[in-house]
């Protein structure tokens, strides 16, 4: 008699429950991390990377299916999906029935390895801990030396905990902490559909801290104003305005609450910028916008924001109510939340690598995809000294990006601009 091997499955953490019921084409949900290597991609041998990693790695070994109360993970077992050269513009909304049922995908351009993950499977902290073996794993197949040196196993730091460390750390029922006064928004042209601005400014990460420490501040908090200012300026031209100018800022939790989870486990807090005076200066934004974040950094703070989303999961009249419901209900709360900030502006940290990988890997960069209300976001990723502030746009214009970048020059920080050709003429 054959056996019937048992098929795995998982629950989605608390924010993954979201990603589901407002993913589309228009609202892809889809992040990429990529990494620059010294030499072309070799495409069979990244394909055997991901065959070779992919098992180790439940979390990304997953198919996602829709239950009668909630959707839910099941193992997935099937090939990994198909590595392909890039031929298409970033972040496109990924169908499950095209990719082998993944939720991820891996694409490569001359020297450069893309990773694409839905949201609903992990943040930029999961997705950094796949691109990074994954990355191992290719050039240990491409320089059998390091795998002599290093065996072919994942690093020892890697994280394969799957808890959802929302339900977790989850206290008691708290109200809702999230701003639902809508801001100003960036209703400007846009691109042709289907099209997807990027501009790249990389700087070094030493001028940036110089910069930092002369105005007090960290450069999380420095940047965030950056863009603050520069909406002020080219929006507002200098002017009150009755809109906030709100920046949603993703904060990892991980730290405060001593997890290593690779689900997703942040939450959103805003800065924001409200000009009712004649005229600012930029230390004034500087400081209005600091202390907006500064106030809302405390783990007790935190805990509040995500213990209202839990405590609606946990709740006993809703575990009964039907899928499409729950999905009809966190649909209209999402758009209130999205209509609040005019952009998203997220820090994924600095990338470290094991020093034997050091010699191949030249750089990481990441970026988010648009949502509701927020055709504009930023993402900040640095390795080694250089730091990369990503802008990903629909929109056609680029006084925003431009302001930016003015700005940080003028601060003493170099900046070199690169982009995907997108605002070549």
């Amino acid at each position: 008699m054959s056996k019937t091997r048992s098929i795995r499955w998982d629950k989605l953490d608390n924010t993954a429950n979201l990603f589901p019921s407002i993913a589309g084409e228009s609202m892809t949900n889809v992040y990429r991390i990529s990494v620059t290597l010294t030499d072309e991609i070799d495409s069979e041998k990244l394909q055997e990377a991901l065959d070779i990693v992919l098992p180790k790695f439940g979390l990304f070994n997953v198919r996602l299916r829709m239950g009668v109360f909630w959707n839910y993970f099941e193992e997935n077992g099937k090939k990994a999906p198909k590595v392909h050269e890039e031929n298409t513009f970033p972040c496109r909304f990924i169908r499950p029935n095209k990719n082998h049922s993944y939720l991820f995908r891996v694409t490569y351009y001359k020297n450069r390895i893309n990773l694409e993950v839905f949201h609903v499977l992990t943040d930029g902290m999961g997705g950094i801990n796949f691109l990074r073996e994954l990355t191992y794993q290719y050039l240990r197949l491409t320089h059998p030396e390091i795998a002599k040196l290093k065996g072919d196993s994942l690093t020892q730091g890697t994280s394969l905990n799957r808890e959802d460390s929302f339900v977790k750390n989850y206290k008691s029922s708290k109200p809702s902490g999230f701003n639902r006064q809508k801001a100003y928004l960036l209703k400007l042209e846009k691109v042709p559909d289907g099209e997807f601005g990027l501009i790249h400014g990389m700087m070094p990460v030493s001028q940036l801290k110089q910069v930092c420490h002369r105005y007090g501040v960290s450069i999380n908090d420095y940047l965030v104003a950056c863009f603050v200012w520069s909406v002020y300026q080219e929006c507002f031209h200098g002017m009150p305005n009755n809109m906030p100018v709100r920046v949603a800022v993703p904060v990892n939790l991980r730290p405060y609450f001593d997890s290593v989870t690779t689900k997703n486990f942040f939450v959103m807090i805003s800065a924001e910028f409200r000009p009712q005076n004649s005229t600012y200066t930029f230390e004034e934004v500087l400081k209005i916008v600091t202390d907006s974040i500064n106030s809302q950094i405390s783990k007790e703070h935190l805990e509040d924001l995500f213990s209202y989303s839990v405590s609606n999961q946990k709740n006993i009249l809703m575990r009964p109510v039907p899928l499409f419901i729950k999905n009809l209900a966190m649909k209209a709360v999402y758009t209130q939340s999205a209509l609040a900030n005019t952009t998203t502006i997220t820090n994924i940290g600095n990338i470290k690598v094991e020093p034997e990988y050091e010699p191949y890997i030249t750089g990481f960069y990441s970026f988010i995809p648009m949502s509701k209300g927020q055709p504009m976001k930023g993402t900040i990723c640095s390795y080694k000294d250089t730091l990369v502030f990503t802008f990903s746009s629909i929109l056609a214009d680029t006084m925003i990006q431009r302001s930016f970048f003015k700005k940080l020059v003028n601060d003493g920080v170099e900046v070199t601009i690169e982009t995907n050709g997108e605002y070549y003429d």
